[in-house]
C-alpha cells in the first residue's frame, strides 16, 4: 500500500488531496497519512498543506519504491554482509525469478576466486533471482549473457565505451568498472536456480577504487541514475535469458569483447597460462593460444591482459 500511495504522488503534478488518494486506492484518510509518514522515514521529501501532498524529491536510495510495477520483488538493505548470501537464502525459500537484492554498502561483498569487493556507498550492489530452463552444462553462458546487459545498459545510458573481458568483468578503456559472479544450484539434469551479482561502480567516490579500476561517475563526468541502470540491467538479463540455448548468446558476447585477439595471462590454481585468446567455446570457456602453437581451452581462471 505505501508504494501505491508513492505512485499516486508520482501521477500527479502538484498537490494531491488525501481524500483523492484514498478514493484512488480504497483506503481511508488515516491509512494515507500514515502511509506518508512512512515514506518520509525512507527519505521521500513529501510536502503537506490544506491543499494536500506533494512529493518534492526522492532519496538517492535503491528503495522497492523507486521501481514501479516491481516493488513487490525488491529486497532493499541500508548494508548487508553480501547481497548473494541473502539472495541465496531467497532462492532456497522458493523466491520467485526476479527477486531483486539491492544494499546501499556491502561489509564482506565478494568476486571470483573469494577475492573482496569493495562496496562503498555509491555503487550498485545487487544479485538478481533467475530460474532459467536450461541444462546445467550451460549455466556459464548467463555470466557472459550478463556481462553484456551491464556494457549495453552503460553505453545505451551513458555513451561510455563499455566492453566485456572474459570470463565476467565489465571495462571501459581496460579500466574495470563491474564485476559478476553468478552462482547456481541445481540437480543432475536441471537448473533450480542462478544468482547473478553484480557489483558496479556507479557513483563510487574515485579515492575508494581499487587500482586499475573506474566508476561511471568518474568516467562520464557527472553521477548517473542508479535506479535506471538497474532497471535498464535487469531487463537487458531477463531479454535474453530465454536464449541462453542459442549460438546469438555468444555471438552477441564476442561484438563485446575487448579479450579476443589479444595476449592475456590466465591465473588459476597452478601456474599462469599465457597466450592469445582466440575464441570462446559454446560452453563459454576460452581457447587460447599458447606460444607453441596449442590450442588450450580455459574452464575458469583470473584473465589478465597483457599491455599492448
Amino acid at each position: 500500500m505505501r508504494y501505491s500511495v508513492l505512485r499516486a504522488l508520482r501521477n500527479h503534478t502538484g498537490d494531491i488531496s488525501g481524500e483523492v488518494i484514498s478514493g484512488e486506492l480504497g483506503i481511508s484518510r488515516v491509512a494515507v497519512w500514515k502511509q506518508v509518514q512512512e515514506l518520509r522515514k525512507q527519505g521521500y521529501v513529501i510536502a503537506a498543506s490544506s491543499r494536500g501532498y506533494r512529493l518534492e524529491s526522492a532519496p538517492d536510495a535503491l528503495l522497492p519504491g523507486e521501481f514501479p510495477g516491481w516493488e513487490s520483488l525488491v529486497r532493499h538493505f541500508e548494508s548487508v554482509e553480501s547481497t548473494m548470501g541473502v539472495a541465496r537464502t531467497l532462492a532456497r525459500s522458493g523466491a520467485e525469478a526476479g527477486t531483486l537484492v539491492l544494499a546501499e554498502q556491502q561489509s564482506s561483498g565478494r568476486g571470483r576466486l573469494d577475492r573482496s569487493w569493495m562496496s562503498p556507498p555509491g555503487g550498485i550492489y545487487m544479485t538478481l533471482v533467475t530460474r532459467p530452463s536450461i541444462a546445467p552444462v550451460l549455466a556459464p553462458r548467463i555470466s557472459l549473457m550478463a556481462s553484456v546487459a551491464v556494457a549495453e545498459a552503460i553505453h545505451t545510458l551513458l555513451g561510455l565505451p563499455a566492453q566485456v573481458k572474459w570470463p565476467n568483468d565489465v571495462l571501459i578503456e581496460d579500466r574495470k568498472v563491474c564485476g559478476i559472479l553468478a552462482e547456481m544450484e541445481a540437480e543432475s539434469d536441471a537448473v533450480r536456480y542462478v544468482n547473478i551479482g553484480i557489483g558496479l561502480n556507479a557513483n563510487t567516490p574515485v579515492g575508494e577504487l581499487q587500482q586499475g579500476a573506474v566508476s561511471l561517475a568518474e568516467a562520464s563526468g557527472a553521477p548517473v541514475d542508479r535506479v535506471l541502470l538497474v532497471r535498464s540491467i535487469v531487463e537487458g538479463i531477463f531479454a535474453r535469458i530465454e536464449h541462453l540455448e542459442e549460438p546469438s548468446i555468444l555471438d552477441e558476447w564476442r561484438r563485446w569483447a575487448v579479450t579476443l585477439g589479444r595476449e592475456v595471462s590466465i591465473i588459476s590454481a597452478g601456474a599462469p597460462v599465457r597466450g592469445v585468446a582466440m575464441d570462446i567455446s559454446s560452453m563459454g570457456t576460452l581457447m587460447l593460444r599458447q606460444p607453441n602453437g596449442e590450442i588450450r581451452e580455459i574452464v575458469a581462471g583470473d584473465c589478465r591482459h597483457e599491455a599492448q
